[in-house]
């Protein structure tokens, strides 16, 4: 297992969570944290084999939250003295003193056990950072080479974080963090009689060091090479007719609708219109709980902040609690929400299931996504089995765009690649498709999921929330799965064309 960096623990940090948390406790707060982090970010972007662009960012900080007199006060800085860490501390509680004139709701936090001092790395075994920039160009210009022999034109790009976090409270838990994720892609992009088409690789943003980029957890070079294959099938394809069809749809694909019609929509703070500013609020409300027939009874869904290689994956949140897998919805039905410490109490939860996070140390911590999965069925079908079973339909494959509601219920989403089948057979690509339904009609539909070999772990970097926005990474797994009678559209018609 990796160590966190000596660099990053040489940094004051127990002497800059000292001076804080003593100034607030001397200024009679009932709760507050001290939350220290860097976060180095890394992007190339090439275009056609040849470097484009670089960045490289490095934000390092810390921020003080406290409870004072039932009113949340929050400070920021970056001077790592103990002395200007003691003044963050009587800003942030000057900053609850004038927000408690019109708060009208008491914050109460829900009870957590202190954890001590307490160290939690992510599961990677090559910092990417680590390796020389030439390297990771000369790995993505190489890659782009091989399609340019198939494409008119090819774009490929890396990013990478990698995340540190010392946390302390006055309740005296201590956690120092590191967590590394990367995600790769490339594209390539052809026209042929007056047609354009391109094809993204499917493989996912991971939880993962540079080894993802040189065959563990992925096989780069088999993706790459077939490719080519599946954009000159694209561009030959017919479009499709609208309608209704039978769908299999690819974990590829599904980890996005898991994203936008669950994961969001059964987010607490959602669901009780605390959020709102951001992509809406939530049909799952709380009123609902135990009761909403959210999907078909093989739909079982978690949320995990412990999944190995999740992006969403962390030891203990930002508020200090530890984090664990937890039921959303069992047997179809909603059966929980994702939580942070002030959720959790309002509606009886007892306990945090480990949902805050802060995607810098300016931002206060917000109740975020877990890593939201889909259950496999133990001993289920292969992806095979389930295309077998439909006489009529469609296997998709891949995201792309999509769109949905402000309640997280009328959505429709498109993906990168759709085969006919016909007969329990795939039977050539179709192109133009996108599939539309409700949440819950859809979840519904869902007549079998496949076996755990079907599974994989996709997600992304961006998922947006809040106002100032925040984005945070999360991973969602998922089986590949059956559908019954979903409503086809064709893009093209549907855009007037």
């Amino acid at each position: 297992m990796r160590q966190i960096d000596a660099d990053f623990l040489a940094l004051p940090l127990r002497r800059l969570a000292d001076a804080a948390l003593q100034r607030a406790g001397d200024l009679g707060v009932e709760h507050a944290d001290f939350r220290l982090e860097r976060v180095r970010a890394e992007t190339l972007r090439l275009y056609d084999a040849r470097l484009e662009g670089s960045m490289d960012a490095d934000d390092l900080g810390y921020a003080v939250r406290v409870v004072k007199n039932g009113t949340w006060g929050f400070a920021a800085g970056i001077d790592l003295t103990p002395e200007a860490a003691a003044r963050v501390a009587e800003q942030a509680v000057e900053v609850a003193t004038v927000a408690a004139a019109v708060n009208r709701e008491p914050i109460e936090l829900a009870p957590e056990p202190v954890h001590g001092e307490v160290t939690w790395v992510s599961a990677y075994d090559v910092d990417p950072f680590e390796v020389p920039l030439a390297e990771k160009v000369a790995l993505l210009a190489d890659w782009s080479g091989g399609l340019l022999a198939h494409a008119d034109h090819v774009q490929a790009s890396l990013m990478q974080v990698k995340e540190q976090k010392f946390y302390a409270d006055s309740a005296g838990t201590v956690t120092t963090q590191q967590r590394v994720r990367l995600h790769p892609a490339l594209t390539a992009m052809k026209a042929a009689e007056g047609r354009f088409e391109e094809m993204r690789t499917l493989a996912p943003p991971a939880g993962r060091g540079y080894e993802y980029l040189t065959g563990t957890g992925w096989d780069f070079a088999s993706e790459l090479a077939e490719l080519p294959g599946h954009l000159a099938e694209k561009l030959a394809a017919p479009s499709v007719e609208a309608g209704e069809y039978d769908l299999v749809i690819a974990p590829s694909n599904l980890w996005l609708t898991i994203h936008e019609s669950i994961g969001h929509a059964t987010e607490l703070d959602r669901a009780l219109g605390y959020e709102a500013a951001y992509a809406g609020t939530s049909f799952a409300t709380f009123d609902k709980l135990g009761e909403l027939v959210y999907g078909s009874p093989v739909m079982n869904v978690t949320g995990d902040r412990t999944a190995e290689h999740g992006l969403a994956t962390i030891g203990y949140d930002d508020e200090g609690v530890a984090t664990r897998e937890f039921d959303i919805i069992t047997g179809g039905v909603l059966s929980g929400y994702q939580l942070d410490r002030r959720m959790a109490l309002m509606k009886g939860f007892g306990r945090s299931n480990g949902c805050a996070f802060a995607d810098s140390p300016g931002h206060m911590p917000i109740q975020r996504m877990a890593n939201v999965s889909l259950k496999p069925a133990e001993g289920g079908p292969s992806t095979e089995e389930l295309i077998a079973g439909v006489e009529r339909g469609i296997y998709v494959e891949g995201d792309k765009s999509w769109s949905i509601d402000m309640q997280r219920y009328n959505f429709q989403f498109t993906g990168q690649r759709f085969y006919r089948i016909t007969g329990g057979r795939l039977d050539g690509q179709l192109r133009d498709v996108a599939y539309q339904a409700t949440t819950t009609d859809f979840w519904r539909s869902m007549e079998a999921v496949g076996g755990p070999q079907t599974y994989v772990l996709g997600g992304a970097f961006n998922c947006g929330k809040g106002q100032p926005g925040q984005v945070a990474p999360v991973s969602h797994g998922c089986p590949a799965a059956l559908f019954r009678g979903v409503r086809i559209l064709n893009t093209v018609q549907e855009g007037g064309k």
